[in-house]
């Protein structure tokens, strides 16, 4: 096992970026408001472990429907292109607002919030470039960070204020767009050779 800090930092930031759970602190917040509570714990472990699995499994369902993973990769390039446009413009392309109070640190927070298709769709993306050990520090290290955040969005939002998480938004997106196009870049030219 050869872990590489630059790999399990790009993975890292990626999928912080795809996630984007400060971006999100305004939905956690209406969310509390609107179930009275979030199961922190319970959100942030369903979410690891979901995207665990898709990392492990994603592979074998792609190749059982006979798709490789840089075609995967070159249309998460698409959804994650889509997902920074999203917050670099400020406008909702897709959220599903369907909240049920029972199942609400479940769906949607764990599901598809935290790990939904950009998630999961990046997952398989990162597996194109980067070793699965270092992908799984990442994932480890955003859950932990995901964890935190819903303990503290409130005072998050306090301290970061309406404005400060939508420039945070905005840098992420950009980052985001970035991270598209090389991914784009990356696994077009592997499927044109």
């Amino acid at each position: 096992m050869q872990l590489n800090f630059k790999e399990i930092f790009t993975a890292f930031m990626v999928l912080f970026a795809v996630i984007d759970i400060i971006g999100n602190i305004p939905i956690i917040i209406d969310l509390r408001k609107k179930v009275g509570h979030i199961q922190s714990e319970k959100a942030s472990l369903i979410a690891g472990v979901i995207m665990i699995l898709f990392l492990f499994l994603g592979k074998s369902i792609l190749s059982l429907i006979g798709v490789d993973v840089n075609s995967f990769a070159v249309a998460g390039a698409f959804v994650i292109f889509f997902i920074a446009l999203e917050m670099v413009l400020g406008i909702t392309l897709y959220k599903d607002d369907d909240h049920n109070a029972l199942t609400a640190s479940v769906f949607p927070l764990a599901f598809p919030l935290i790990a939904g298709p950009g998630s999961l769709t990046t997952l398989l993306s990162l597996r194109a470039e980067f070793a699965i050990e270092n992908i799984i520090v990442a994932v480890i290290a955003n859950v932990i960070v995901i964890y935190i955040v819903l303990k503290t969005s409130a005072k998050i939002e306090r301290v970061i204020g309406g404005n400060g998480i939508k420039i945070i938004r905005k840098v992420f997106g950009v980052i985001l767009l970035a991270i598209a196009v090389k991914l784009f870049a990356h696994n077009i030219k592997a499927l044109l050779v």
